[in-house]
This record gives structure tokens, sequence and C-alpha cells, in this order.
């Protein structure tokens, strides 16, 4: 803090643990950490490669893909760089006002694209003649464009409401990276209507996406029921069971973290891992392991790696 009454640099006081932890916690998240990004590169990797994933349902997991990879990178660097600075590490005013615009951007972008891929599902099962004209590359290149524009609008809703009060006074931020209630906590200015309306559009939107969701796993359950043959059930309950255990990750520690009153640092802070760093992580595992299609493209590519190696 500087220039008389103007914060310029925030400090943040990391993942509350016992400081002999350190050393383990760097390590585990490190290879966390390193695990998703490979992870969701590799997937990146398969669907790019294997022409038999040009469909879809793998055109939005590569976005999906993407976006773990760096919503990740957003926050665990950071993280990491808490516990190896005692009690804590430092961030500008600019990189935290970036870091804050970056995370709801990637974060809500990615629950809009949970919501067009809960209806992807839904029209693949519930109209599987009419899918392929339904679902057209140029539809599939219009809703993930949706998703990142209307992400990136959230954001800068979000950003500006909390970025442009006054900050003259403390500048410890409670959490390992630049998060709305722990920063607004720090406003030299009442920030109740702020809290309000932020309440409100993280509410809306989070409500929204869920209630389509919901309405779209109604319909594709129907659906299912009606299949005939007891394989046709199984794999479509499979494929759907991935994407409902990845958004079950995500949704219900943002619910609990921004849709509930009042707020515990020490509470939030573990909850937030589950969401910023371990659902990126889950994600490529969750549509590697559970799908069988990804699993043969993967053993082709190392047939292919292997062959050229010889």
């Amino acid at each position: 803090m500087s220039n008389g009454s103007v914060v310029t640099t925030f400090f943040l006081s990391g993942l509350p643990h016992p400081p002999v932890l350190d050393t383990m916690l760097f390590g585990l998240f490190l290879v966390i950490y390193i695990l998703t990004v490979l992870g969701n590169l590799l997937i990146l990797m398969v669907i790019r490669v294997d022409s038999h994933l040009h469909t879809p349902m793998y055109y939005f997991l590569t976005n999906l893909s993407f976006i773990d990879m760096w919503f990740s990178t957003v926050t665990v660097p950071k993280l990491l760089m808490t516990l190896m600075s005692p009690g804590g590490g430092t961030i500008s005013f600019q990189s935290c006002v970036a870091q804050f615009y970056s995370f709801h951007f990637l974060g809500s972008t990615e629950c809009f694209l949970y919501t067009v891929m809960s209806y992807d599902r839904y029209l693949a099962i519930s109209y599987p003649l009419r899918y392929s004209s339904m679902m057209s590359g140029r539809v599939c290149v219009l809703l993930a464009a949706g998703t990142w524009l209307t992400g990136s609008l959230h954001s800068a809703v979000q950003t500006t409401l909390t970025f442009h009060l006054p900050y003259c006074g403390p500048n410890k931020i409670q959490h390992y990276f630049c998060d709305g209630p722990p920063i607004l906590k720090l406003a030299c200015a009442d920030t109740s209507a702020i809290e309000m309306v932020i309440f409100v559009n993280i509410g809306v939107v989070a409500s929204g996406c869920f209630l389509l969701i919901s309405l779209s796993y109604m319909s594709i359950i129907g659906s299912i029921l009606r299949i005939r043959t007891s394989e046709g059930r199984h794999r479509a309950f499979q494929t759907c069971a991935s994407h409902c255990i990845v958004v079950l990750c995500f949704f219900v520690p943002c619910v609990f973290i921004y849709l509930r009153p009042g707020s515990r640092d020490a509470v939030d802070g573990v909850v937030t891992v589950f969401y910023t760093v371990l659902t990126p992580l889950l994600n490529p595992i969750v549509y590697t392991l559970r799908n069988k299609e990804v699993k043969k493209a993967l053993v082709k590519l190392k047939d292919k790696v292997t062959f050229s190696q010889r």
C-alpha cells in the first residue's frame, strides 16, 4: 500500500493450514497442476488428431479442456506462491484486477458451456435421426462463441462493480487469489448494494444454467427409458453420468461460496479448492476413463507414436 491512501498492492494470505504442511501442500498442488495441464492438453491433442472424434460433443469438450487448463493456471500458480512465501504472497492491484476478470470470465464461460453440453446431449439422445442437422458445425460454433461472449460480459460486470470502489485501507486478502467476497471486505465504502447486485447477478446465472441443465437431463432420462435395448440405455446413461459428475463438482462449491449469506474465510478457501484445483483435473479423468471412444483414440495415438519411434 502506497501513495498515501490508495492501495497499489494486495497481500494474499493463502490457504489456511499449519505452516509445517507448506512443503507437502506445495508438492501436492504442483503435481495436481501439472497433471491438469497435461491431461487437458492430451484431450485437446487426441480430439484434434482423431477424425472419429470430430463431433459436436467432442467439439464442446475441447472448449471445456481449454477452459480448464487456463482456469487452473489463473489460480494455482498464485496458490503455490503463497505456500512458498512466509505468511502469504503479494499481488499488484492491476494483476489482481486481471486475475479477478480472468477467473470469472473462465468460470462463467464454463458454466454456460455445461449448459450447452447438456443441450447437445439432449438433442443427441432425444432426436438421434435429426441430430446431425440440428447440431451442425455452424450451430456448434455459434453456441461455443455465445458461451465465450456471455462469459466475458458477465465477468466485465463483476469486475467493474468490484473495482470501481475505493480501496484505501487494509490490503490483506483472506484468500489465495483475488475473488469477490474477500476483496469487497477491504473496500473503503458501503458495499451492501454492490454485494446484492453481484449476488443477484451470479444467482441468476448459476440458477438459470442449473435449471436448464436439470430440465435437459429430465428430458434425457425420459428418452433413455424409451430406448428398447439395455445396451443402448447403458451407453446413454454412461455418457450423461460423466457430464453430471463434473457439473455437480463445479456447481455445488460455487453455490456454497457465492449464494449463501455470510462468509467464513477458512471454510471458503478450502471449498474453493474443489472447483479451482480439483474440477479441472477431474474433467480429463472422467472424460477419458469413462469414455470408450476417447480410450480407443488414446490407444491409436500411442500406437502411432510408438511406430514413428521405430
